[in-house]
């Protein structure tokens, strides 16, 4: 950190009542949690709403499934306000792998089969288009985008893979590996010009980002409300515009696949779907508490102050000076609101099963939920912070695991010289 730059010690959120913002979870206080963005967190209010709807539906079985498609119908046309696009272009699906999995199983080969995705996208969304693409007897196009890439270059990356062979692309909202943005807006209007249709991956988006889909011009957007929106799991919007969309079904077809596209997937037999009912009641306690804009600038700014503090521990362990973060400090090219990265020292999470092999032992011995990922090679710390969050988690984090995790990067890399 250079001198004349100051970082702030956010002031930690208050519930009305003057207790800590935890208090309105019940995470374990055992445990540290630095790890929102992965499963998310669920408030006691919403938890208690989604236990009530449980109770109903237990209580009177034949009364509750006949009348489900019309309380869902009537939720989505919340949660649809919520994400400002009209309830007629909204589908509730359990996440977004299903949502792309539902957009994977209704497309079908025009050109050439070629599907395009860059090298930031979700695992599992990844592997989707590539069966689409073995299915299609096509391929996948994969765009390499630097991860300091700005707009210009991000945009250049994607759509010089595009051409007369493309069917499909996918490219993520807000990258999950390494939490940035990619220009969705930019490469939606040439995917428009070229005729080809373009799915983005929203999945931590929705809450996140204040009107995710404004300006995004895209035949299909996926985004999961269980991550930001606190939402109970298994929530998650499929927004299809266009003629596309009348080919999505749901995965299992049910008594309302006669029914247009979105109401078909509000029927699904005897699927739970208390968790989709109860969303609103989380998305309203952030709002009423303090208000998403609140929210939002708080968790950025605490997301700031963590990568700062956690930065310089780490840097400090390879020698360099009190306060100096910059070895460790990650430009994202374009950086999202509450998430954050900090490179970790050579020797930790250098690939997909190293980072999670990393986050399961962190858990287990230093009992911290954290979020390691891998870029390049390189392995890195994904802060995602939340409004239960406080300066002290990531200092904590800072003097107690930093100097672990040193320890664990030099036996790892002796290891690795003894070894070859």
């Amino acid at each position: 950190m250079s001198e004349t730059e100051v970082i702030t010690v956010p002031r930690p959120l208050l519930l009305p009542d003057g207790r800590p913002a935890a208090h309105a979870w019940s995470l374990d206080p055992a445990l540290k949690h630095l790890n929102h963005g992965s499963f998310g967190a669920v408030p006691v209010v919403a938890q208690e709403r989604q236990s009530a709807l449980r109770a109903e539906m237990e209580r009177a079985p034949v009364v509750w499934f006949p009348a489900l498609p019309q309380r869902i119908a009537a939720a989505r046309t919340e949660l649809a306000a919520f994400l400002g696009v009209p309830a007629d272009d909204l589908a509730l699906v359990s996440n977004a792998s299903a949502g792309a999995s539902v957009v994977y199983a209704g497309l079908t080969r025009r050109r050439g089969g070629e599907i395009v995705v860059t090298d930031h996208g979700y695992g599992a969304v990844t592997m989707g288009a590539e069966r689409l693409a073995r299915r299609w007897g096509g391929r996948v196009r994969t765009a390499r985008v630097p991860l300091d890439a700005g707009e210009e270059q991000a945009y250049e990356a994607v759509v010089a893979e595009l051409g007369e062979a493309t069917d499909l692309v996918v490219v993520d909202h807000i990258t999950s590996a390494t939490a940035r943005r990619m220009p969705v807006a930019r490469i939606g209007e040439a995917a428009r010009r070229r005729g080809i249709p373009l799915l983005v991956d929203g999945a931590h988006a929705p809450a996140l980002l204040d009107g995710p889909l404004d300006g995004v011009n895209c035949d299909f957007w996926v985004g999961n409300l269980h991550k930001w929106g606190c939402a109970p799991r298994g929530t998650a919007a499929l927004v299809a515009r266009g003629p596309l969309r009348d080919q999505l079904y749901p995965l299992i077809d049910s008594w309302g696949a006669a029914d247009p596209y979105p109401d078909r997937f509000d029927q699904q037999g005897t699927v739970d779907a208390t968790a989709c009912l109860a969303a609103p009641t989380a998305l309203d306690f952030i709002e009423r508490t303090w208000g998403w804009d609140d929210a939002r600038r708080y968790m950025d700014g605490l997301a700031d102050y963590g990568a700062h503090v956690i930065g310089t521990a780490f840097a400090e362990l390879s020698g360099a000076g009190a306060g100096d973060d910059v070895g460790t400090r990650v430009d994202v090219g374009m950086p999202v609101p509450g998430m954050r990265l900090v490179r970790l020292p050579d020797g930790l999470g250098s690939d997909r099963v190293d980072a999670d092999a990393l986050r399961d032992r962190v858990a287990r011995e230093l009992d911290v939920e954290a979020a390691f990922t891998s870029f390049g090679g390189i392995g890195y710390m994904r802060l995602s912070a939340h409004v239960y969050n406080t300066p002290a988690d990531y200092e904590y984090f800072a003097e107690a695991s930093v100097p672990v995790l040193g320890e664990w990067a030099r036996a790892a890399r002796e290891r690795k010289r003894s070894e070859g």
